[in-house]
């Protein structure tokens, strides 16, 4: 279990890191190139180099920190969140991560986060879906996580979704994938038929660059989410899964964080190419906070 937990943590950030040089860029399935790359001139990331995530994974520490700390509240996220953006260390924020942030840093008071179905709220997701052995715990505590910045209720089954297909992968429960399309269809009718079309056009052999087309890569938990399932279903190979994910276009980051996070919690460590884990940045740090979480896990599970 604990490969897994380091192997989740870790495969988010290299997925992240893949994405990262071509996030909001155009798709790129017929050129595509195995491992890290640099941001083209004038990229929003170009202060990035190979190896680098974005603010996804950054997100996901401070999260994953506060958990392991034994120290998370709402306070303290939007405390830790709102520091990184006044220091300007936060790359490329999601827009309304940038809106809460902006008001709370010149207001001086916490805001309410915006009702917004923006993928920036998905890295919260994954420390509590390995933190908490309970998955509707998980689940509700990752939705209030998420709330600090979106309100939207899609934005709130995402969170609960990706919950659900990284639980149900760390804990070998049949079918993930099948897990998280209910738990979708529960919570959000259009996000769950979104995801439901993708798992028929992956079903159904449409090749990735059209099914790409009609699912969409943009930002929002309706096009991010969904094209992730596909690709998850589609791709079992580790080093195709995430090339792929990392040349979609639009919103490869998180597109690849989602990918990632899933295969190191459905294969562990041990299936992440040695390569990509060496050239990740701050690999160490994140490989013992995965310890740490799995720690608190075991101390909630006693």
């Amino acid at each position: 279990m604990l490969k897994k937990y380091k192997g989740c943590l870790l495969g988010a950030a290299i997925g992240d890191a893949l994405g990262m040089p071509n996030e909001s860029t155009s798709p790129n399935l017929n050129k595509m190139k195995y491992g890290y790359r640099r941001p083209f001139k004038r990229h929003p990331n170009e202060g990035l180099n190979p190896g680098q995530y974005t603010d996804d994974t950054q997100l996901m520490i401070v999260v994953a920190t506060l958990i392991a700390d034994g120290k998370y509240n709402e306070e303290r996220y939007s405390t830790a969140l709102c520091e990184l953006y006044a220091r300007r260390k936060l790359r490329f924020p999601d827009g309304s991560i940038s809106a809460v942030c902006e008001h709370t840093v010149k207001e001086n008071v916490p805001r309410k986060g915006v009702k917004s179905t923006t993928s920036g709220c998905l890295p919260v997701a994954i420390p509590f879906a390995l933190a908490f052995p309970d998955m509707n715990e998980a689940c509700e505590r990752a939705v209030r996580a998420c709330n600090v910045t979106h309100t939207h209720p899609a934005a709130h089954a995402a969170v609960s979704t990706l919950v659900t297909l990284l639980y149900t992968s760390l804990h070998d429960t049949s079918d993930p994938i099948k897990r998280a399309l209910e738990k979708a269809q529960a919570e959000d009718e259009v996000l769950g038929g979104k995801i439901r079309n993708a798992l028929v056009l992956e079903k159904e052999g449409m090749d990735t660059e059209t099914a790409l087309l009609k699912i969409g890569n943009d930002v929002s938990v309706f096009q991010t989410l969904p094209l992730a399932i596909f690709l998850i279903k589609r791709y079992s190979q580790p080093s195709d899964l995430l090339t792929v994910a990392a040349n979609t276009g639009g919103n490869t980051d998180t597109i690849g964080l989602i990918c990632g996070a899933y295969l190191g919690a459905a294969k562990g460590i041990d299936a992440l190419p040695d390569d990509l884990l060496e050239g990740l940045e701050d690999r160490q740090r994140i490989e013992l906070l995965g310890q740490r979480l799995h720690t608190f896990y075991l101390h909630k599970s006693s």
